[in-house]
């Protein structure tokens, strides 16, 4: 039976939204005594939010994982790359800074030991992602940092969601789900409580839309209201709203790589209360989106996590510049595609580099790490695509497989939305081989896969040894039409460091706090312009864990 303020009793805080950053803030409350209420506009089925979709990379400094790996990293070197990224540079910044810092010195620190004692486990080779802009103090990771969740992103939440229903069991927590909440309560300054539309149940699978039929109205009250409620990826109207002139002009097309629900909406009803939004046209969206052949919610998007050997053309042939090469610079590749003035690219590769550097985003495309499976597990380091690789290969509407280069042309142009230069890519093919006639080269891509197969985990399951993309041993030829894919809304709702909602002169709005994607994973914008990776599961739960202590000192 859905909660009603007839059966709700009193609460110390109200959370609105059950994603990662929601859970973790129940979660601390529920451990220090607390009564908790989470509302959520989506189903029971739907609990978890888009952390459940996700590949579970979580951001760790100097971490067992990456020592055994032959990694040295420092909380002074993972500074540097962070905001050498960040590019912080306005006065909105202030709180975003001390949120970095503070964040930096949580992944160095007591972050993984937090986790293990939940029983969250990593598996043991650390990817590289963002490789960087090609100096020691721009944008990327210097070294490996992306610790994969053991479970992927389910295996992140199961504790969370766990101690949650534990709550629930013993009273002490309430989940109100089909809870859409459609106001904030203020009275005497200070935020009260909620209220909302009662939606009509939907037995829809998670991800898909669900039914806005209202059928019913509630009010709740607490002292606290923290605002989990997510980003924007979800609405392309609001995303092309808030794009930045720095990127170029929005896509005309873009792949939704969150569901529907993911729809802003708690940024402007926040904003009612007086709390502040800084940075709202900071924003990550990825380059290598791909259409899902078997999608979930509408307009469904993966993303390819690319090793670094495909070549990149834009949609006219040209191949991109150094160094926007696979995995390096996403919102610099982002800027780079815009103003081409096409929103596609295309991937160029061989069978061997499908087989060894094609890994799919989300959980749901790993079902060896998601399902904690050591046999399909093994399949990564064998001969052979993994399975859901071989069947977007199969089956994929953005994937063309030829025995020859002039095959593959010829079905690039069925796909193709405007004419392209073969000749150039065939060009670019042939300079590229002939490279590889022994072990010199000028080319900046070849340099840095060699850089890259320096290190174990690269060279054992991510990175292919450097071949001839027209040797047959290495075939078939592939290529891959890549599309702009939503995913991550980097600015927010401004918070202090106990997860405040602040006002335009600097204080709180009294009872006001938020956490995860809403807040820009804290302070309203602690990723600066770019993003490290690893950074967005973390942010929540970061943000989660410092909002509950806001909220406790408070209360």
């Amino acid at each position: 039976m859905p909660a009603t303020p007839d059966t709700v009793p009193d609460y110390d805080a109200i959370i609105v939204g059950a994603g990662l950053a929601g859970l973790v803030t129940a979660s601390e409350l529920l451990e220090h005594g607390k009564r908790v209420l989470v509302v959520e506009q989506e189903p029971s089925q739907s609990l978890g939010g888009q952390a459940f979709w996700s590949f579970g990379g979580l951001f760790l400094i100097d971490s067992p994982e990456q020592r055994r790996m032959g990694v040295h990293d420092s909380l002074e070197l993972a500074r540097q790359d962070w905001f050498g990224t960040a590019g912080f540079d306005r006065e909105e910044d202030a709180w975003p800074k001390r949120w970095a810092e503070a964040y930096l010195d949580f992944a160095a620190g007591e972050k993984r030991a937090w986790l293990r004692s939940k029983g969250v486990k990593f598996f043991p080779v650390v990817g590289w992602a963002e490789r960087g802009s090609g100096t020691a103090g721009g944008h990327g990771n210097s070294v490996p940092r992306f610790h994969i969740t053991w479970g992927t992103g389910p295996g992140l939440l199961a504790p969370f969601i766990e101690r949650v229903r534990q709550g629930v069991a013993e009273g002490a927590a309430t989940l109100a789900h089909r809870h859409r909440v459609d106001g904030i309560i203020v009275e005497n300054g200070r935020v009260v409580g909620v209220r909302g539309s009662v939606l009509a149940p939907d037995a829809m699978e998670r991800g898909v839309a669900s039914n806005r039929d209202v059928i019913g109205e509630f009010e709740f009250r607490a002292p606290a209201v923290v605002v989990t409620s997510g980003g924007i990826g979800g609405n392309h109207e609001l995303v092309r709203r808030n794009w930045p002139e720095r990127l170029g002009t929005p896509p005309e097309r873009m792949l939704a790589g969150v569901p529907a629900h993911v729809d802003g909406r708690m940024v402007e009803i926040s904003q009612r209360t007086g709390a502040r939004v800084i940075n709202g046209d900071r924003m990550w969206h990825y380059t290598e989106g791909i259409q899902n052949w078997n999608p979930v919610w509408q307009n469904h998007g993966i993303r390819i996590l690319p090793g670094p050997s495909s070549l990149w053309f834009d949609a006219e042939g040209n191949r991109l510049p150094a160094p926007l090469f696979p995995g390096f610079d996403t919102l610099g590749t982002l800027e780079h595609i815009q103003s081409t003035g096409h929103d596609y690219t295309w991937f160029v590769l061989t069978q061997k580099i499908l087989e060894k550097e094609f890994t799919l985003s989300g959980s749901e495309q790993n079902p060896d790490l998601t399902g904690k499976d050591i046999g399909l597990l093994l399949q990564r380091v064998r001969s052979g695509a993994p399975g859901p690789v071989d069947a977007f290969k199969q089956h994929g509407a953005d994937f063309i497989v030829a025995s020859t280069l002039p095959e593959l042309l010829a079905g690039m142009r069925g796909l193709a939305d405007v004419p392209f230069d073969e000749k150039a890519i065939e060009r670019s093919v042939l300079e590229h081989d002939r490279e590889l006639d022994n072990g010199f080269s000028k080319d900046a891509q070849l340099a840095a896969i060699t850089s890259a197969r320096k290190y174990r985990g690269d060279r054992l399951i991510r990175v292919a040894s450097p071949h001839k993309f027209l040797d047959p041993k290495s075939g078939p030829l592939i290529a891959v039409k890549l599309h702009i894919l939503t995913r991550k809304t980097l600015g927010g709702l401004e918070t202090d460091l106990q997860g405040r909602a602040q006002t335009a002169d600097g204080t709180a709005v009294p009872g006001l706090y938020a956490a995860g994607e809403v807040s820009g994973f804290g302070g309203g914008g602690v990723h600066g312009y770019r993003s490290l990776e690893g950074t967005f599961l973390g942010g929540c739960l970061f943000s989660g864990r410092q909002a509950a202590r806001g909220v406790l000192a408070d209360l």
